[in-house]
């Protein structure tokens, strides 16, 4: 029994160095989206191989290979152009976006927060930045969409904070 322990001591799940935050110094680099057009050229190579097999196959009457083939070509082909389109180069990375959208918001930002998401069919990276004022409790909060690869304002929406205009809750007993 005292050896299941001790083996289980040993084998534990740890984080990679990479993906540990707590330990992280410095900047984070959010990965740039082009790199979806790396598989994006892979089903291509795969469909035209998938219709070269087919079409020597066919030549030759072969009873393994049929056109379920050919329909595997087309959907791969399909998923290259939709991988290799929606292959976007990020120009803007999250603290350019935070600028912008502290110009845009139209009151001085504390803190904020940004969030890389992605809009339409497409795919088309987008910056999510969530901003409070400066006062505190924060009068006023922004959210701001900012496109990521030409760095345009795609919304904005400044409200006051719902938070701060809360009346206290009285917890007396009575």
């Amino acid at each position: 029994m005292a050896e299941s322990n001790t083996m289980t001591d040993e084998l534990r799940d740890q984080l990679p160095d990479d993906l540990n935050a707590v330990d992280h110094v410095g900047a984070y680099d959010f990965p740039d989206n082009s790199r979806r057009r790396i598989p994006g050229v892979l089903y291509a190579f795969l469909a035209i191989f998938c219709v070269i097999v087919w079409k020597i196959a066919d030549n030759n009457e072969s009873a393994l290979i049929n056109k379920g083939l050919l329909f595997a070509a087309v959907l791969l082909a399909v998923m290259a152009i939709i991988t290799i389109t929606s292959g976007w180069r990020m120009t803007m990375n999250e603290s350019e976006a935070l600028v912008v959208a502290t110009r845009t918001a139209g009151f001085a930002v504390g803190h904020a927060s940004a969030q890389q998401v992605w809009r339409g069919i497409r795919s088309k990276p987008t910056w999510r930045i969530f901003c409070y004022s400066t006062e505190d409790p924060p009068l006023q909060q922004a959210l701001v969409l900012i496109d990521a690869v030409d760095g345009h304002v795609v919304e904005c929406l400044v409200e006051k904070n719902p938070e701060a205009e809360m009346p206290s809750v009285n917890t007396e007993e009575r």
